[in-house]
């Protein structure tokens, strides 16, 4: 692959990972848009480890916190907050892991891959995220997340397995509606990012070794180093921001490209 094409590929990947307008769905746009090759698994997996190593140097604190209660977690008490919260991660991400070894082995997963399918659940997502942004309401904060409520977002965030749907805007949707302010909303989309960012690109890597060579690893490790760069910028951003700012920019964004893709779809 050329330099710009992992440049794109890498600087897509780690704008829209974190903010809610889903970067699995613009990656497949990449070339079916431009008319480029399609970068493949290697470069998908590589740009995911990127935007992994991003958030997992942001949120250093709460990630050294969930590890540190693993130990006593293992021994059937979730008594401690570290303990506590790595329960809790943990509960959230089994849902999204049985949909999508599901949907990997029945074929669905590739079977969505087309621009109609993000079109919709850009635009309907999008509106969701609005509607439920305006109307909710903003009381709770992370420290009152708990077992019911991550099992709840588990759930939400498997819907983002379907392309265009964006796996940190539906997380947020669900947190929102439950009654999360913006700012905690966020931060717990990103942090139930983690172990499923990792789940997928274990599910991912182990498809991809047995192909590797010296020139994939070249570009592999090219393509994350930008991807990390650029997602631990665009997720500074948007967590100061929210302190601030509604999701209405996104979902002006979202509403807009899904209606071009749309147009595109069915013209």
């Amino acid at each position: 692959m050329s330099l710009f094409h992992l440049f794109l590929v890498a600087i897509i990947q780690g704008i829209t990972e974190f903010l809610p307008v889903s970067s699995s769905g613009h990656l497949i746009l990449l070339p079916n848009l431009t008319g480029l090759q399609d970068q493949g698994q290697t470069i998908d997996v590589a740009v995911h480890v990127g935007t992994l190593l991003a958030v997992v140097l942001y949120f250093y604190r709460d990630v050294g916190m969930a590890i540190s209660g693993l130990p006593r977690l293992i021994t059937g008490k979730a008594d401690t907050p570290q303990s506590r919260l790595a329960l809790l991660l943990i509960l959230a991400t089994i849902p999204v892991v049985i949909v999508g070894l599901i949907l990997n082995l029945t074929g669905l997963d590739d079977a969505m891959r087309s621009i109609k399918v993000i079109g919709w659940t850009m635009l309907l997502f999008g509106l969701l995220l609005y509607w439920v942004d305006q109307r909710g309401p903003s009381q709770k904060t992370m420290t009152e997340w708990n077992i019911r409520d991550a099992i709840t977002l588990g759930f939400w965030q498997a819907i983002a397995l379907i392309p265009g749907t964006s796996r940190s805007g539906i997380t947020i949707t669900g947190a929102r509606k439950l009654g999360y302010t913006r700012h905690d909303s966020a931060k717990i989309a990103m942090l139930m990012s983690i172990p499923t960012i990792a789940a997928s690109g274990l599910l991912l890597g182990a498809k991809v070794m047995a192909d590797a060579d010296a020139q994939i690893a070249r570009d592999a490790s090219i393509a994350a180093g930008l991807s990390f760069v650029t997602a631990l910028i665009a997720l500074s951003l948007m967590m100061r921001l929210l302190k601030s700012v509604s999701f209405t920019p996104y979902v002006i964004y979202r509403v807009f490209l899904g209606l071009v893709l749309l147009w595109i779809a069915y013209s």
